[in-house]
């Protein structure tokens, strides 16, 4: 049974701090009355950090927790440590909450590369790691993902995202390669994989196996065009509204939906919109993204 949840970025509650966030009651009261079923966990001290609070606030609104965003700069293996402390920092709160089942949803530290940032949705082999590095980066993502499976039994996903050090096509293709696909499943983003030039139709052929989450976001190509003309960067990109509302954008969601049902895929799609301030009512386009989606018989 394929699910359907949102996300606190919806609401413009990003891991980067663009001001205007609005509180996680509101959030979470208008995810449900727009329809979807859960959510992810946003950054760390948006939903309460208390297990039996972040239980009880989702339950009365009849959400489930089915993930959390963790990102780690693994292109350095100094930064490792912390991200298996943050990682399972996140994942106890979950499990102890009840949410035995959610994913821990891995991802570079995005936007803190500069170059990565700047040419997001453009970038060059010469932007990429070195071999090295991503030997660091790959086995930094297999070890948080092994401490998550030996001590909460959770799985964990990554995330490629523009504006980090996974985002091509090619890129994804090293770092499954490089990874142990008993450990590390992927989360497909359906309007980052579009940015970043790639296919999402094609890619979840290509990883069916290993894809255990899904994001649907949408990508309006005349924004990618001019990203790309103008040389904004990631955060331009995004504020000129970038991630459009489903079915606005590229993404073909009804090839989609049907190659996940001729997969007999039974995880959550995850609605994300990246909807900041001065944007328009998240609200709004949460309910349209679900109508959208009931257009699909989701």
């Amino acid at each position: 049974m394929i699910q359907i949840a949102n996300a606190p970025c919806s609401w413009g509650i990003l891991e980067f701090d663009l001001g205007g966030q609005q509180g996680f009651a509101q959030v979470l009261d208008e995810m449900q009355q727009t329809g979807y079923a859960g959510t992810e966990l946003g950054d760390w001290g948006f939903l309460p950090t208390e297990p039996t609070r972040l239980k009880a606030e989702l339950e009365k609104r009849s959400l489930d927790l089915v993930g959390a965003f963790v990102p780690v700069a693994l292109s350095k293996q100094v930064n490792h440590q912390a991200g298996v402390e943050s990682a399972l920092k996140i994942a106890k709160l979950m499990a102890d909450a009840g949410f035995e089942d959610a994913f821990i949803v891995l991802a570079d530290d995005n936007g803190q590369v500069p170059q990565r940032t700047k040419n997001a949705g453009r970038i060059r082999s010469t932007d990429g790691l070195s071999e090295s590095e991503w030997q660091f980066f790959a086995h930094g993502a297999d070890r948080i993902a092994r401490e998550i499976k030996s001590n909460y039994h959770m799985r964990t996903v990554f995330h490629h995202h523009s504006g980090g050090y996974v985002e091509t096509a090619a890129e994804v293709d090293k770092l499954m390669a490089l990874t142990d696909p008993a450990l590390l499943g992927l989360c497909l983003d359906m309007g980052h994989c579009s940015f970043g030039n790639g296919d999402p139709l094609s890619a979840l052929k290509t990883y069916q196996d290993r894809i255990w989450h899904v994001h649907f976001k949408d990508c309006d190509p005349e924004i990618a065009g001019l990203s790309r003309q103008n040389e904004w960067d990631y955060f331009e990109s995004v504020g000129q509204g970038l991630f459009c509302e489903l079915g606005k954008g590229d993404v073909d969601f009804p090839a989609i939906v049907a190659e996940l049902r001729k997969q007999q895929y039974h995880g959550w799609i995850v609605v994300e919109q990246d909807v900041l301030p001065g944007m328009g009512s998240p609200k709004q386009c949460a309910q349209r993204n679900r109508d959208y989606l009931v257009s699909l018989d989701l």
